[in-house]
């Protein structure tokens, strides 16, 4: 198996985007799934490599990345050293980083006896299953779309927490990080370039127009995302499949670190589910 860690790519947003690759050299195009990880996450959190290694085993182009503005550096691309990126993300910038990926496939030569292009898929946790639902709907290239403990809904998240009023005011809010015990910054613009691009940013409006496979998929023991937002989602796209996992918590049974050498009974559940509706 080859597994090419931190490769540079130039987004659009002057940060960088460090991608990961996991893929069996055989010069046979495969199927490309691209993995984007949720909020306060970042591409090497958990067991995220040993699960792309199973979706490589199993014959696919595997991608993982950091969103550019996720708060990680080149040199430290674990968790959040660059606290002011970190609150200068919005929601606009990952989808732009996305779309800077799915470019960077079409131009990677050295990839190119490996890759099927016309069999692209987005798999996206917690946060990122709003990203990757939007983007699936609004570019063509995307030919199937896969969702992990996805969030239904953006803004009840960005104009009702806290005190709105006073977060305009102070121009930042800070929420802490439970593990690295961090005041994680966000500064009003979260706020405003959701605002701005609210139709776009509409969960609900990019799943009722889904024309791709769509696949949601959600453990019964999540606390941070309740399953009620994976069947609400599958009400609004009533073609798409849904798959509960019993016992599966919010990070299907794992954490950070990941010192095992397998993966959860959870999450091997969940790359299962995914591989048998990536293969049909």
């Amino acid at each position: 198996m080859i597994i090419n860690k931190n490769q540079i790519l130039g987004g659009k947003h002057s940060k960088p985007i460090l991608v990961d690759t996991f893929y069996q050299q055989t010069n046979q195009a495969k199927p490309i799934l691209i993995f984007c990880h949720g909020y306060k996450g970042f591409k090497d959190w958990g067991a995220w490599d040993l699960m792309g290694k199973t979706f490589a085993e199993a014959g696919f182009f595997f991608i993982k990345f950091n969103f550019s503005h996720n708060g990680g550096t080149i040199e430290q691309p674990i968790d959040f050293p660059d606290l002011e990126a970190f609150g200068n993300n919005n929601y606009s910038k990952e989808l732009d980083d996305l779309k800077s990926v799915i470019d960077w496939i079409f131009e990677k030569t050295d990839y190119e006896n490996e890759l099927n292009l016309n069999q692209i898929s987005l798999l996206g946790h917690s946060r990122a299953g709003g990203i990757v639902s939007i983007k699936a709907e609004e570019d063509r290239r995307v030919t199937k779309v896969i969702t992990l403990a996805g969030v239904c809904d953006f803004g009840s998240r960005t104009a009702t927490t806290g005190d709105l009023e006073q977060w305009k005011k102070d121009g930042v809010k800070y929420v802490v990080n439970g593990r690295t015990k961090q005041q994680m910054p966000h500064y009003i613009q979260f706020y405003e370039d959701f605002i701005q691009n609210e139709e776009r940013l509409t969960i609900k409006r990019a799943v009722e127009n889904l024309q791709i496979p769509h696949l949601i998929i959600h453990g019964d023991k999540d606390t941070s995302i309740s399953v009620e937002e994976a069947k609400t989602q599958h009400r609004w796209n009533p073609k798409s499949e849904l798959a509960i996992i019993e016992n599966a918590d919010h990070v299907f049974n794992t954490k950070h670190p990941w010192k095992k050498e397998t993966l959860s009974k959870e999450l091997k559940e969940v790359v299962l589910s995914c591989i048998t509706f990536l293969k049909n």
